[in-house]
């Protein structure tokens, strides 16, 4: 569904109730796109904001879906502009949303930039919905970030997987069982923005052993399929092999 024809932000159920929000951007030196992923339930859930000058058009989105004031929790990975840049305003357009996000983002980060105080996830907590249960996964510096940390829906089986499988142009398709670690990865090389830390690859571990069947990707095409052998190639593409383990 297009919501706004001028932007070409469109909203595409990708599983039972999360819906991505995706809008292509044209940067000075390429062409990107951001997406944004609606957890529709008795306690709706908004992971990413996107940057504060696509508000309007996220907002526009999510009214298409549900009230936006029926919004309850505001998610995000870790601090950065795309992550949570229009946090404030969603929280002004959504009188009982909350941030949530890690423990160490609320520390260094959130207490002091939000209008609101966040719900600061411990790793493993359980967030309940309603019908989806969604699991807080620390990941520092997975792909980077000390605050770092994802989402799981043990509902659906979807991992809301931030900035993995990141895929620039336009975005692709709305959800797709195609290859997305080329793409990611020839997307990555030129300006590497992992970590490489020396927990990566037992981190790509823990999520693999989550089992996932979809990968809701903060840029480029949510992705169905085997989870757990995608992030075992993610690992090997990143020198990481070593340390994975998916128990």
């Amino acid at each position: 569904m297009i919501t706004n024809s001028a932007s070409g932000t469109r909203v595409d159920e990708i599983a039972d109730g999360i819906f991505r929000i995706h809008t292509p951007v044209t940067l000075p030196d390429f062409s990107f796109n951001f997406n944004q992923y609606l957890v529709r339930d008795d306690e709706p859930l908004l992971f990413h904001t996107g940057p504060r000058g696509l508000f309007p058009l996220v907002q526009e989105a999510v009214a298409a879906l549900m009230p936006v004031q029926a919004l309850r929790h505001v998610a995000f990975s870790h601090v950065e502009a795309d992550e949570c840049g229009a946090l404030n305003p969603w929280l002004a357009a959504a009188p009982q949303a909350a941030p949530l996000c890690s423990r160490i983002a609320a520390m260094v980060s959130v207490n002091d930039l939000a209008d609101r105080a966040p719900r600061a996830a411990a790793d493993g907590e359980l967030v309940v919905l309603g019908r989806h249960r969604l699991r807080w996964l620390d990941t520092p510096h997975l792909p980077h970030g000390w605050d770092s940390g994802l989402l799981f829906d043990e509902s659906t089986g979807t991992l809301f997987c931030g900035d993995l499988f990141t895929q620039g142009s336009d975005g692709g398709l709305p959800l797709t069982r195609g290859d997305i670690l080329g793409p990611s990865e020839a997307f990555r090389q030129p300006t590497d923005y992992f970590a490489h830390a020396p927990q990566t690859g037992a981190l790509l571990g823990k999520l693999a052993a989550l089992r996932p069947g979809t990968l809701a990707c903060m840029h480029g095409s949510a992705w169905q399929g085997d989870g757990a052998a995608l992030l075992r190639h993610l690992a090997e593409a990143l020198g990481a092999s070593q340390g994975f383990s998916a128990v």
